[in-house]
């Protein structure tokens, strides 16, 4: 794999596992965090990722990326086990 790629993959997987542990810590301290709350935040996710029309840059979109795939895991996660203290 070229470098050009690897440092890619490797701020995706760091930007990805740190929303996760971020999503776990906040459902497990919040107890007013719920599913439809993460599904609002996931769908403004969807429309900040739409609407970069001049360009964010290599690390603006892969961080935009991780975000989305670790808030869509998680919720699938939630939504397949029923409730947040389960989820790992």
């Amino acid at each position: 794999m070229s470098s050009s790629v690897k440092w890619k993959d490797t701020k995706f997987e760091e930007v990805f596992e740190e929303e996760l542990r971020g999503l776990f810590r906040r459902c497990r301290s919040d107890p007013h965090c719920n599913v439809e709350d993460l599904e609002r935040l996931l769908k403004n996710l969807y429309i900040m990722d739409g609407a970069d029309w001049y360009g964010r840059g290599d690390v603006q979109d892969i961080t935009m990326a991780a975000t989305i795939a670790a808030y869509e895991s998680f919720i699938a996660r939630w939504k397949s086990k029923k409730e947040p203290d389960n989820l790992d």
